[in-house]
């Protein structure tokens, strides 16, 4: 049986993420905040192995769902249609563009365990959250205007195949992005829980190498050299 994947955002994540899933073998239910109505195009040129829908439908329609969007406090997520299924989260705390959170800066919480209160019966995951879905920038060559979720895709065993973190409080969620991140041509790096989750975020050393990728030793090794930033008291 076909796992479907509910992508809930139809930006350059949503829709590179849907495209590669797609080549792996997976069906696509994918919505975003205007209406199934505006994702035709995208939908056609993805092919038929997707559809638009609602986001409550596309929570319901899901084995599993990710989300393409950053994290914000006033979000009201689809928590029920969402109950018990693994939620993938994409999203890096950058609060020069969504704006500062208290508890993250105080070291209290990361952005992802935020997340996992908003969806409070789902298996939330942090995946995907530091390969880039755009081109390389600068680009060397022609093939680096492909996004890096395609570009440093290798198959199993190949000497320079890179590898992925993946953070979860569920084992379950980590052996799904596993399986996935293999499909799509990756390595995973086991990160969790999701209170560990600030070591690959942005400004550690393993982002510094995540534009082309690092082999799995060593982005284990990256992450064990971050160092979490002085925190600020929660006012």
């Amino acid at each position: 049986m076909v796992t479907t994947i509910g992508v809930l955002g139809a930006g350059q994540a949503g829709s590179v993420f849907a495209r590669a899933a797609i080549r792996a073998g997976y069906d696509i239910v994918i919505a975003n905040s205007r209406g199934p109505h505006t994702l035709r195009g995208l939908v056609e040129d993805l092919g038929p192995q997707a559809r638009a829908a609602t986001v409550i439908e596309a929570g319901e329609a899901a084995d599993v769902a990710f989300l393409a969007f950053p994290y914000a406090p006033h979000h009201r997520l689809p928590a029920a249609a969402l109950a018990g299924k693994i939620v993938i989260d994409n999203n890096n705390y950058m609060p020069w563009r969504d704006g500062s959170f208290p508890e993250v800066d105080a070291g209290a919480a990361t952005v992802h365990e935020l997340r996992q209160r908003q969806l409070p019966r789902s298996l939330v995951v942090k995946a995907f959250s530091h390969i880039q879905f755009h081109g390389r920038v600068p680009a060397r060559t022609p093939e680096d205007s492909v996004p890096a979720l395609v570009r440093l895709a290798r198959p199993r065993g190949a000497a320079d195949r890179t590898a992925l973190v993946v953070s979860s409080d569920h084992a379950d969620a980590v052996a799904f992005v596993t399986t996935l991140y293999d499909e799509l041509g990756f390595d995973t790096v086991d990160d969790s829980p999701l209170a560990a989750s600030w070591r690959s975020a942005p400004g550690t050393p393993m982002w510094a190498m995540s534009v082309d990728g690092q082999t799995r030793d060593r982005l284990r090794r990256n992450l064990e050299q971050a160092r979490r930033p002085r925190s600020r008291p929660v006012v």
